[in-house]
């Protein structure tokens, strides 16, 4: 067996020391970093006895930002944001714009009840709650050991 010996130091290019910090630098800028991140939304899934809730963090925004629709068992909560910030000081204007849209699906269970299914949007959290069936409402009993 041979053991090959890697060396990872970033100027250790002997050819074009300089090289690989140029693109380093340029792509490590938070110009180009805020805009490769691809940024969605926290969801925490949770079950009750009755229903399921779907909590999910989006701060900033209006419940006209939301789009939620519901394709055969497939639940997606959309949003297409466009804000626009105008600063006008002494001999210029800045202008700002930013857009943010994303997109979140979720399959719902045979057990869901697709006709009850209400949302509401507070607090920066949008809360999903989706009924169950009722013949698939958890039945708690206590079991006897013997």
């Amino acid at each position: 067996m041979t053991l090959v010996k890697f060396n990872n130091n970033k100027g250790a290019n002997a050819l074009m020391p300089g090289f690989n910090d140029v693109f380093e630098s340029i792509f490590n800028d938070t110009f180009f970093n805020d805009r490769m991140v691809t940024r969605v939304p926290a969801v925490n899934i949770s079950e009750t006895k009755d229903h399921f809730h779907v909590d999910l963090a989006a701060p900033g925004l209006k419940k006209q930002d939301f789009k939620i629709s519901l394709d055969r068992n497939v639940l997606s909560i959309a949003v297409e944001n466009q804000t626009e910030n105008a600063e006008e000081t002494k001999q210029y204007a800045k202008r700002e714009f930013s857009y943010s849209s994303f997109v979140r699906s979720f399959t719902l269970p045979e057990v869901a009840d697709h006709n009850q299914i209400d949302a509401h949007y507070e607090d920066g959290i949008l809360k999903v709650d989706i009924a169950k069936k009722e013949e698939a409402k958890m039945a708690t009993r206590q079991i006897e050991l013997k």
